[in-house]
């Protein structure tokens, strides 16, 4: 897709298609209003005819009208006027980029920045508008024997704005359409199943990664190079499988000397629970117990698309976890990186036990803030369903700091507590500590364990088990949090100046 911004009137724009939008009360956008006057009443007729509501996300093409260049006029629904929120922006631009997709029209000129969408600035809804283009273009194929393509595809969306608009807008479609590349790129290691996506798989992305960028430099050990390293909490649970685990770093240098961010991707490729063995229904559903580090692969690929002024660096410890004569067993104990002890009651809770060394490891990075990313329990799901994706820290400026972008981004997060009250829930008589701890409070206990290996530097963890895929009919990886973590990114630039 290619994007562009334009100031030209909307009836001498040679393009396939023009969009404007449709309020829910039968009121146009102004660009609408001002289309109806070129045609002389056509988009007022189709509206007192009902042939539109302005439900948002509703589409309807007007051809071949006298007035204007364009032989198409797409006319989106977006919700009530003064009363459209995020969500119904969303629901109408990824409807429209659809719609645009399968109508012939391989360009199109967008007016949504005009509207009324509370605080949100013009390029708030551009970028946002390119994001969603790329993310509501984006098929999986990759196992699939018939791929019939589009004969004639969308791939030039263009953006309405007046002169004072350009640079902001600009610069907004940029990002936009990175930050959708970035989610498209986490959904794909995320759909793909089990039996290609291994830990192996993943460390050649890495490697691919950086070859595709001279920004990134990338780092894959091997089990004997983990084992040299102490990494008994880590090796323990691809003892199960016959698949090698990996750790793997990819080091992005935008911003100098400065200290990195380190992003820490939980990377299960398949968590059968070992052992602890899961329930039979919905098991296919665990190849995506890697979209922590598939999220980390899109923010880095983002970052280094924008060339941003920052170092980040990706840590991305990788393994399955299946039951097997050599697998953990409950009441084992194993020695992490720490050399802290763990007696592992349940080895379904195996996503803390190779973060915990990923985390030691991020120590020699000297790092300015370490954020790890996993679908680390269900517990987080019953407490905020799939719309907002759990937060802890150790340090309230870094929560205030991810929350914020969460709600510049459109992709929330929420705080939960590590309160010292939890931490005795996770007393072993055995170890250093248990790797659970107990039925109450399981995200924050599972936090709490994380946060034992997080004393010598600034971290937040993110449980994104509720928001990382869509399960039922729209099943498939969601790219969440890509877009937190690069708004992340982009405001604590700002705030450096």
């Amino acid at each position: 897709m290619q994007y562009f911004v334009t100031t030209d009137a909307l009836a001498s724009q040679a393009t396939d298609c023009l969009v404007v939008a449709v309020y829910q009360d039968g009121e146009m956008s102004p660009a609408a209003a001002q289309l109806d006057e070129d045609t002389r009443g056509a988009v007022q007729r189709v509206i007192d005819g009902g042939d539109i509501t302005g439900k948002p996300g509703q589409t309807l093409f007007l051809h071949h009208l006298d007035g204007i260049e364009s032989p198409r006029i797409l006319l989106l629904g977006i919700g009530k006027k003064g009363k459209t929120t995020e969500n119904d922006f969303n629901t109408a631009t990824t409807a429209m980029a659809q719609a645009l997709n399968e109508s012939g029209a391989q360009s199109a000129v967008c007016c949504l920045a005009e509207i009324e969408l509370g605080s949100r600035s013009g390029a708030w809804k551009v970028r946002q508008t390119a994001l969603n283009t790329e993310t509501a273009l984006y098929r999986y194929t990759h196992t699939k024997s018939e791929n019939k393509p589009i004969e004639k595809p969308l791939n030039t969306l263009s953006f309405v704005g007046e002169e004072t608009d350009t640079a902001a807008f600009g610069q907004a479609v940029d990002q936009g359409a990175a930050i959708g590349r970035g989610m498209n790129l986490a959904r794909e290691l995320g759909n793909l199943p089990g039996n290609i996506c291994t830990p192996t798989y993943l460390a050649e992305q890495a490697v691919s990664l950086g070859e595709r960028f001279d920004s990134v430099t990338t780092t894959v050990l091997d089990e004997a190079q983990m084992e040299e390293l102490g990494m008994g909490s880590l090796l323990s649970v691809s003892r199960g499988s016959r698949e090698p685990a990996k750790l793997m770093t990819m080091e992005y240098k935008g911003g100098g000397d400065a200290k990195p961010v380190v992003l820490v991707g939980k990377g299960l490729t398949f968590d059968a629970g070992g052992i602890s063995l899961k329930p039979a229904p919905g098991m296919d559903e665990m190849k995506y117990d890697m979209c922590g580090s598939a999220s980390v692969f899109g923010t880095i690929q983002t970052v280094a698309e924008l060339g941003l002024p920052i170092n980040v660096v990706g840590v991305v410890p990788s393994s399955e976890n299946l039951p097997d004569g050599d697998a953990n067993k409950p009441g084992d104990i194993v020695t992490s990186m720490a050399g802290k002890t763990i007696e592992i009651l349940n080895t379904d809770a195996e996503g803390r036990l190779i973060l915990c060394d990923a985390l030691t490891y991020s120590e020699r990075f000297d790092p300015d803030t370490v954020i790890d990313i996993a679908t680390l329990t269900g517990a987080v799901i019953v407490a905020l369903g799939s719309v907002t994706t759990g937060l802890m820290a150790n340090n309230q400026t870094l929560a205030d700091s991810l929350i914020k972008a969460g709600n510049d981004s459109y992709d929330r997060t929420w705080q939960l507590p590590i309160w010292d009250d939890y931490q005795q829930q996770l007393d072993s008589n055995f170890a250093d500590m248990a790797n659970v701890g107990g039925k109450e409070a399981g995200s924050v206990t599972a936090g709490c364990f994380l946060s034992r290996f997080t004393e010598k530097f600034n971290w937040a963890h993110l449980d994104i088990a509720g928001t990382a895929w869509n399960s039922g009919k729209a099943k498939g990886a969601t790219g969440r949090p890509v877009p937190l973590l690069v708004q992340f990114l982009l405001n604590k630039i700002e705030a450096q100046g």
